[in-house]
């Protein structure tokens, strides 16, 4: 029996992680078997991989370099983790998919979202989410939020004009595909939780 694989998506400080962890309580409240997973990351190579990445002091790396690395940390993500977990028929939620490369790198970075698609195939092959949820904010409140948090990542110190570009690229890639539930990401954290969970019902009955 195939399990159910869902998504987490949304710009830089859109609360995707909080929502995560309030979900796997939710998981396990329920008794449901599931494993919780990241991008870039999630294997003992991805996460070798996402040192590279997101480490500020690579600032030479170019765009075609950071697609390729994403591209290689998620193939290694599916082989190990992702398609063993959805064969034994596991609830899989990964923070971040093959869309945040499409949005980052294709459309921010001006790589082409075809192109990345392309990149990606051989290492997701026809798996993809049977739920997306986007959570959606100006990308303002999601620097301000990261600012808040804790120190920059290599991409979260890009510009405002490179925030904008994924948060408009976003809401073009996620638009009008019906696995894609848009959230408002400036609702309280709780009320987004009680949407989430609501459309995780529907999804696992």
């Amino acid at each position: 029996m195939r399990g159910r694989f869902v998504v987490m998506e949304g710009p830089d400080g859109s609360g995707k992680s909080t929502q995560t962890g309030l979900l796997e309580e939710y998981l396990k409240e329920n008794k449901k078997e599931y494993i919780i997973t990241r991008e870039p990351g999630g294997t003992r190579i991805g996460e070798a991989i996402r040192g590279i990445i997101l480490n500020p002091e690579y600032r030479e790396m170019s765009d075609v370099t950071e697609m390729l690395l994403y591209a290689a940390s998620r193939a290694q993500l599916m082989k190990d983790v992702i398609i063993p977990a959805l064969e034994e028929g596991k609830v899989v939620i990964s923070d971040r998919f093959v869309d945040s490369s499409m949005v980052y790198q294709g459309i921010a970075r001006g790589l082409g979202a075809q192109v990345v698609s392309a990149v990606n195939a051989p290492g997701i092959g026809d798996h993809r989410p049977d739920r997306v949820f986007f959570i959606d904010i100006p990308e303002e409140e999601g620097l301000r939020r990261k600012k808040e948090q804790k120190k920059l990542d290599r991409l979260e110190q890009e510009s405002i004009d490179f925030h904008q570009l994924v948060s408009r690229g976003y809401r073009e890639v996620l638009a009008r595909r019906p696995e894609v539930l848009k959230i408002d990401g400036m609702l309280p954290v709780e009320e987004i939780q009680r949407i989430i969970r609501r459309e995780m019902d529907l999804l696992l009955k």
